[in-house]
Parts: C-alpha cells; structure tokens; sequence
C-alpha cells in the first residue's frame, strides 16, 4: 500500500513541528508545503526543521496552493494557518473541492457551530459533495477542556457541574497566538482592545462549552465569557514573544455555560508567555460534581505547542477513515499516540 500522503498547508511553529512528526512516523510522507513567508518560498522544508534529511524526499516550499492540491499526490492537508472559521473558510472550500481531506487548527473549527452555524453547515455539505472528511483539532479547544471532560463524564450517574481549568504556557506557540493574546502590548491597549473587541484571548470558550454540551445532551440558555491582562513584574521572553515589566504577557480568560440561569460549565484558563518567571505552575484541571464526583489534575500542564501537533498528526487515520463530511472530536474513535505504521489503522 502507497504511503498517507500530506501537504503541509502553514509552515510557522505549528506546521513545522507536524513536519517533524510525520518525518518519525512510519507509512506516512510529506509530499508538498504551503507558506507565504518570502524566506521560506523555494527553499527546502528541510531548512527550516531541526532533524535531518535522511530517507524522505526533499521537499521545496512553495506559495502555490493550487500546485499542491492534486488528490492522486496528497490524501490529507494539514491546515495551520489561521484561528477562525470564516478566516480560513476560503482555504478549507478550496482544499475540500479538491477531493482531499482536511485537519485544521483553527480554533472556531474544533466545533464551528457554536459561532459560524450556517459557515458549518456549507462546509459539511461541500465535504459530503467531494466524498472527503474535515476535521477541527487541536491540545485546546479539540482536547483538554471539552473531549477529555466528555470522556470523564461517561464514568458518572449523574452531573451536577463542571468546571475546567487550564494554566498554561504561550510560549511554544507562534506570532499570531501572541498577537490574539495581546503578549507585549500595555494594559491600556489590551482594555481598549477588549472594549472595541478587536482583541481576541484564548479562541475556543464557546466551542469547548456548546461540544460538553451538546455530547452530554443539556440545553444552554446562555454563554458568557471574561478577559483580563496578565501583568507581568519582570521583562519576559520567549521564541515568539516578549512582554516588558508593566505590560502584558497573557490574559486570564473566563467562560460560563448557563442552565436555567445557573453555571452549568466554568471555564478558567490563565495563559501566559514564560509563566515561570514569577512562580505560576502550569497544570491541567476538571472538576465535576455529581456521582460520583471527579477531581483531575495533571500537573504540569500538557505541553500546548506538542499535544496540538500530535492531535492533529494522530487524528490523520481516523479522518480518512470517516464518512464524508464535518466532524468533530465527539464524532470520532479516541485520540492515540500512533507508534506502528499508519496505514496499519486505515479502514479497507
């Protein structure tokens, strides 16, 4: 059998480090990459990445989608390149009415119909039409404050209340994350940015609440979300972002889901550039009360920047393996680690 061949569509930190974990994965090759970036356009991808070239065909950049997008030369495209559905619902139509199947990154994607309903709704009906599969994942949302909350409320009679808590770490992650987390600007910008809402925070509250939602089977009457600026003491810096003293490193994001008027589903998720600068522990909680009652931590958190790449490299079988159209994590087998060939795991 061929090997799973992928096109890598975004080569900043998310798309490079998926290369990286393809290139160590057996039955499974790269056979194209997308980037704008001038400095990456007509090299190698192999520049770029900290393993060496060794079996794997090399691989030359290009800004030419179109190029790429031939189904008989790739059955998958990795989507890293933006954080809402309607800025990267061009890209996805594109790739889905190529004929090929589609994981994004994108935020909004891990469960579009809580934001962009009618965007989802067109983008199921072009997957159904072209016989492919389109996927949203990613460490958060897509995982730790909604599959994994999912998974632990099958193991209880009755649920009461959730909530879940992420302390985190931004610094494994690229520009365009620092720049929805307003990483570095003052306090001053961040309020007026939250007040005009043109700062976006953590991207992913509503999808995370409608998914625990939606797969328990309860009817939220409301939503509501906060932000506030994480203020540093100290000049941090990290591969993709800088905060000086007094200004802002992160944003400590609220999020509820109400029933009959009462938080059903709490949401905490401080997340900042270099928490260890001034003391933070980062872990993963969930809490939910009921029978019987659960109490979750994972201590320290699991690495934002690794945990997205390897849901999104992991979750390539079980979406070539689906029936044609928008699926979530709810919709699909288990997220794995994949440590024999790939296409041991393909349906014939």
């Amino acid at each position: 059998m061929d090997k799973i061949k992928i096109v890598l569509w975004g080569f900043g930190a998310m798309g490079r480090g998926m290369a990286e974990m393809l290139l160590e994965k057996d039955g499974v090759e790269i056979t194209g990459v997308c980037d704008l970036y001038p400095d990456f356009v007509k090299t190698s991808m192999f520049d770029h990445l900290e393993v060496s070239n060794s079996e794997h065909p090399d691989v030359i950049i290009t800004d030419d989608i179109d190029s790429l997008l031939d189904k008989n030369r790739c059955d998958l495209v990795l989507l890293a390149t933006d954080s809402f559905t309607k800025k990267a619902f061009l890209k996805m139509e594109k790739i889905l009415n190529a004929g090929i199947n589609c994981i994004s990154t994108a935020e909004e994607m891990a469960y579009p119909k809580a934001q962009e309903p009618e965007l989802a709704d067109k983008l199921d009906r072009i997957a159904k039409a072209n016989g492919v599969t389109l996927l949203g994942t990613g460490i958060n949302p897509g995982f730790i404050m909604d599959l994994l909350v999912v998974a632990l409320s099958g193991t209880m009679k009755r649920v009461d209340h959730i909530e879940a808590e992420r302390v985190n770490s931004l610094s494994p992650f690229g520009p365009a994350v620092m720049e929805e987390q307003g990483v570095g600007i003052t306090v001053d910008t961040f309020n007026q940015g939250v007040k005009d809402n043109t700062l976006a925070g953590h991207v992913g509250f509503a999808e995370s609440v409608m998914m625990i939602a939606d797969a328990l089977g309860v009817k939220l009457d409301g939503f509501k979300q906060q932000m506030k600026p994480i203020i540093t003491n100290v000049d941090r810096k990290s591969k993709y972002g800088e905060a000086l003293k007094g200004n802002v490193a992160g944003v400590n994001m609220t999020g509820q889901g109400l029933v009959n008027g009462n938080i059903f589903i709490d949401m905490k998720h401080p997340q900042q550039i270099e928490p260890e600068c001034e003391g933070t522990k980062t872990g993963d909680y969930i809490r939910i009360k009921g029978v019987p009652e659960i109490n979750m931590a994972i201590t320290p958190e699991i690495d934002g920047g690794i945990g997205t790449i390897a849901m999104c490299v992991n979750m390539i079988p079980h979406v070539l393996n689906a029936r044609p159209g928008l699926k979530t994590m709810i919709d699909l087998p288990v997220p794995r680690a994949i440590l024999g060939d790939m296409r041991d795991l393909l349906e014939d």
